[in-house]
């Protein structure tokens, strides 16, 4: 089961080790989803933190 992230920095935290991140787009909100080796978590937003979440993550970017 996928874990949910409920903050920025908790989000950031987790990026540092993630092998990668996709990136799911839809009308109002924008789906960041971080990928561990052991869990899915994803992370909900605005396009506007997304695209500034984006620019921290090290690790591939997976458009969907």
């Amino acid at each position: 089961m996928p874990r949910e992230v409920k903050s920025r920095e908790e989000f950031l935290k987790i990026a540092e080790y993630a092998r990668e991140c996709r990136v799911k787009r839809l009308r109002d909100v924008v789906k960041l989803k971080l990928r561990t080796r052991r869990y899915l978590y994803t992370y909900k937003t605005t396009p506007e933190e997304a695209e500034d979440l984006l620019k921290h993550v090290k690790c591939e970017i997976v458009e969907v």
